[in-house]
């Protein structure tokens, strides 16, 4: 098979990039280790950037994420027994975030690749990029018993943590960063009315808390556990009580509770590989960059590298500019780190960590007393969690 595009991962990422690259009259091929079931039945974020959910219009992927998804202008962080909202549209400009379901938006672009006969492989094992440094690369992998080759202008590594896309870049050439956090987070989906109609990130001497939402009628709820728990050590009515106890009085006599339909612990770590970019294999998303979930970066940094790949294909098909291609990896990395620190600041800040000196601790209350006290501190905040232009 030859293809322009080969696109390794059929996630998110992939799915959107083969979209947006599909309208413009380029050939793409996505491959995808796990079934589409598989792939749809992954819980992840639901916080989405301006800019994120632009792409989406653009990518003719919107129309139902503008019907049930959620324009948020703000969110509270509770801390002390009080609630203090911060107000996002006021402080950034006028912008906001779209409150909707990863599972819903990857269902979104699946039936819009169906739509326009996109070419998405699943059940794709030993993925394997080759020639990457040539101006032919060729991706190989198998169905079955049956072997497969995809001859292609440039493969996109968007297959996560785990894929094998970041594993192709010789060691040598690799550089790794990595901050491993001692907790996690203990997450449950429950068929339940929200608490709040925005999201409340909670800190509390027993650990953080947050409270989100994929819809008036699914909640989704998060607590800091030690790395050491398990799932099956938690029944619901320990969940429940435990998440009310690290919320506002007035907040918690408000919460629903109900059976959960999904739960599971996420430990939490930051990750950059650099470079993002090896000869004519391009990383995007997970295969890339890791952050923690406290700041909604995850998806949202997939989908700046999405932008700019996207971008730079465009300039390079439509008026043989490989300017964009060339600079990727330093233009990718920069708001990558961006993102990392943001994150890493929200971490830091919300959330109880082991063996931390008194200090610290008063460093971090002093943090929250300055962020509410302080405009700038509030439009800093705001800025980064609407997303930073592109």
């Amino acid at each position: 098979m030859n293809t322009q595009v080969c696109i390794i991962g059929g996630g998110p990422s992939g799915l959107l990039l083969s979209q947006l690259l599909h309208l413009k009259g380029i050939e793409t091929v996505v491959l995808e280790r796990q079934s589409r079931e598989y792939v749809l039945s992954r819980i992840r974020a639901g916080v989405l950037e301006h800019g994120f959910a632009k792409l989406m219009r653009e990518a003719q992927c919107g129309d139902r994420m503008e019907r049930e998804g959620e324009i948020h202008d703000g969110f509270f962080i509770a801390h002390e027994g009080k609630m203090d909202r911060v107000d996002l549209h006021k402080y950034s400009g006028g912008n906001s975030v779209m409150v909707y379901g990863q599972t819903e938006l990857t269902r979104d672009l699946y039936e819009a690749r169906d739509r326009m006969k996109g070419i998405v492989i699943h059940n794709a094992e030993d993925v394997a990029p080759h020639d990457l440094k040539s101006d032919k690369p060729f991706v190989t992998y198998r169905v079955g018993s049956e072997s497969k080759r995809i001859d292609c202008d440039f493969i996109i590594g968007a297959d996560g943590f785990h894929g094998v896309s970041r594993k192709s870049i010789p060691a040598h050439v690799l550089k790794e960063y990595e901050k491993v956090y001692p907790f996690g987070w203990l997450g449950v989906l429950s068929r339940t009315k929200p608490v709040s109609p925005e999201l409340i990130y909670a800190k509390h001497e027993r650990g953080f808390a947050l409270c989100s939402l994929r819809s008036q009628i699914l909640s989704r709820y998060y607590i800091q556990v030690p790395l050491s728990d398990k799932v099956e050590e938690w029944s619901d009515e320990q969940f429940w009580d435990e998440l009310k106890r690290r919320l506002p009085a007035e907040v918690a006599a408000t919460l629903i509770t109900g059976p959960t339909i999904e739960k599971s612990i996420a430990p939490l770590r930051s990750f950059v590989a650099e470079p993002m970019r090896y000869g004519n294999l391009f990383l995007a998303g997970d295969a890339a960059h890791i952050v923690p979930p406290t700041g909604a970066r995850g998806l949202n940094t997939a989908g700046s590298d999405i932008h700019y790949l996207y971008q730079a294909m465009l300039a390079h098909y439509k008026n043989g500019d490989s300017t964009g291609l060339e600079q990727y990896s330093e233009k990718a990395l920069t708001r990558v780190w961006k993102a990392q620190r943001f994150a890493w600041w929200m971490t830091t800040m919300l959330h109880n960590f082991p063996d931390t000196s008194e200090y610290d601790q008063k460093l971090k209350e002093v943090d929250l007393t300055y962020l509410f006290s302080s405009e700038a501190g509030q439009s800093s905040l705001a800025e980064n969690y609407v997303g930073l232009p592109y």
